[in-house]
C-alpha cells in the first residue's frame, strides 16, 4: 500500500484529519519526534539539538560547525530508514524529508483561508483577533523557514510540493479524509521498481550525506541509481581539490557506484566554502564591553580558522551561552552590569563543561586566586600574544572535546 505524508498549516484540524486517515487506513503513524529519536540513536546527538533543526533560529556558531546541515543529513536517514516500511503517515515537517521521486508516496497539504483560521485560533486557544493574527504569522514563518530550507521554496503551501492541497475551510474532517483515501486507490500511486529504487537512492544519498558531514563539509547530495551527485554551492580556493576529496569520501559508501560533482547555482557568489575543521575550536564566545577590542580579537581567531561569536556585556553571554552552546568562553572581568566573575560563577553552576578563559586588563591577585577557585581554565591580561592565545584556547577546545567523548 502506498504512504501518506500530511503537512498542515495550524488551526486547520490536521490532527483530526491524520487521525481519522490512520483509523480508514490502518496505517503506521510516524511523528517529527519518531524521526528525532531515530535520528538520535544513529547520530549520538542530542534529541534536543536535532530538534533545532526544524526551527528558524539558528546558532551563531553554526556556519563554522555546521552542526544544523548534519542534524538535517540525520534526520533524511532516519526518515530513508523508515520508508523500508510500509503503510506509513508521517505527519507533520517530517513528510517534507520525503522526496517527491518516490512515486508511491501520497503527499498531502491541508490548507486554510486566513479567516478560517483566524476564527479556529480565536476558538481554540481563547485569543481575541489580534493576537489570533499574530501567533498564525509567527506559526507560518517557522514552517516558511522549513520548506525554504529544503527546497528554496518560499511559500510553504506551494503546489509543487503536494499531490494533494485540501482547503479545510471548505472540507470537514471527514470529508477530508475521504478524499484521501480515495486517492491512494489510484493506479499512479501503486510501487513500481522506479519508486522501490527511489527509496533506496534516497537511503543512499542521506548515507553519502551524513559521511561528508562528519568529514566537515556542507554540499548537497543526490542520487540515481546507485550514482552519486554532490554539488557545491559556494565558491572555492581549490575547486580540484575539494571535488576529489568529496569523490573519495563518497565512494566509500557501500552501494555507492559512481560519484559525480558539479557547480551550483550560488558557486560564484562571494561567499566562500568552508569545511569544518573538528580540530579547532568553533564554538568561542568572545564576552568583552570593548566592542572594537572585541571584534578585532574574533576576526583574528578567523583568520586561524577558530570561529567565535561576540556579546557585549554578561547578560547578553548568558542569553547566548543559552541558547547557542558554546563549548569555550572568553571572558573579560570589568563590565557594565553583571560583572565577570558573576557570569563565571553562573556558568559554572549550570554549565560546568565549558571551559573558560579570563582575558581582563583589571584584574587583581585576588581576582586572579578567585577565578581559578570558581574553575576557570586560564586567567590572561591584557595586552595579549595572540598565539598565547590561540594555543589556551586549543588546550581548552581539545578538553571539551575529550569530555564530549567520554
Amino acid at each position: 500500500m502506498p504512504c501518506i505524508t500530511i503537512f498542515s498549516s495550524d488551526f486547520c484540524n490536521g490532527s483530526s484529519v491524520v487521525k481519522e486517515v490512520l483509523d480508514r487506513t490502518g496505517s503506521t503513524l510516524v511523528t517529527e519526534n519518531d524521526l528525532i529519536v531515530r535520528a538520535s540513536k544513529l547520530s549520538g546527538m542530542s534529541e534536543e539539538k536535532l530538534e533545532r533543526v526544524f526551527l528558524s533560529k539558528t546558532s551563531v556558531f553554526n556556519k563554522f560547525t555546521h552542526e544544523k546541515e548534519l542534524s538535517l543529513a540525520y534526520l533524511k536517514l532516519a526518515a530513508a530508514e523508515i520508508l523500508s516500511e510500509h503503510k506509513l503517515l508521517i505527519a507533520g515537517y517530517g513528510g517534507l524529508l520525503v522526496p517527491r521521486s518516490i512515486t508511491h508516496i501520497l503527499h498531502v497539504c491541508l490548507v486554510g483561508d486566513i479567516q478560517y483560521r483566524i476564527g479556529s485560533a480565536m476558538e481554540n486557544q481563547g485569543l481575541n483577533e489580534k493576537e489570533a493574527i499574530k501567533l498564525i504569522k509567527e506559526l507560518d514563518k517557522e514552517r516558511a523557514y522549513w520548506v525554504h530550507t529544503l527546497y528554496g521554496v518560499e511559500e510553504p503551501w506551494d503546489s509543487s510540493l503536494y499531490d494533494l492541497v485540501i482547503p479545510m475551510g471548505k472540507s470537514n474532517v471527514n470529508e477530508a479524509a475521504s478524499l484521501i483515501d480515495d486517492y491512494l486507490q489510484k493506479d499512479v500511486l501503486t510501487p513500481t521498481s522506479s519508486s522501490t529504487q527511489a527509496v533506496k537512492d534516497f537511503l543512499l544519498a542521506s548515507r553519502v550525506s551524513v559521511a561528508l558531514g562528519h568529514a566537515g563539509h556542507n554540499v548537497e547530495v543526490s542520487a540515481s541509481n546507485a550514482r552519486i551527485v554532490i554539488t557545491i554551492n559556494k565558491n572555492v580556493l581549490m575547486l580540484n581539490r575539494l571535488q576529489d576529496e568529496l569523490k573519495e569520501i563518497a565512494a566509500k559508501v557501500g552501494g555507492v557506484e559512481a560519484v559525480e560533482t558539479k557547480i551550483g547555482t550560488n558557486f560564484h557568489e562571494t561567499d566562500l566554502y568552508r569545511k569544518y575543521d573538528f580540530n579547532v575550536p568553533a564554538k568561542v564566545l568572545l564576552v568583552d564591553d570593548e566592542c572594537e577590542f572585541v571584534q578585532t580579537l574574533s576576526e583574528r581567531l578567523l583568520l586561524r580558522d577558530m570561529g567565535s561569536a561576540v556579546a557585549h556585556d554578561g547578560e547578553s553571554a548568558l542569553k547566548l551561552i543559552a541558547e547557542d552552546e558554546p563549548d569555550v568562553l572568553v571572558l573579560d572581568l570589568k563590565m557594565p552590569g553583571l560583572g565577570g566573575i558573576e557570569v563565571l560563577r553562573r556558568v559554572k553552576k549550570t554549565r560546568p563543561e565549558i571551559e573558560v578563559i579570563i582575558l581582563t586588563g583589571h584584574g587583581s591577585e585576588v581576582d586572579r586566586e578567585t577565578c581559578m577557585q570558581l574553575g576557570a581554565f586560564a586567567y590572561m591580561h591584557k595586552p595579549v600574544d595572540i598565539e598565547v592565545l590561540t594555543t589556551k584556547l586549543n588546550e581548552a577546545n581539545r578538553k571539551v572535546q575529550e569530555k564530549k567523548k567520554a
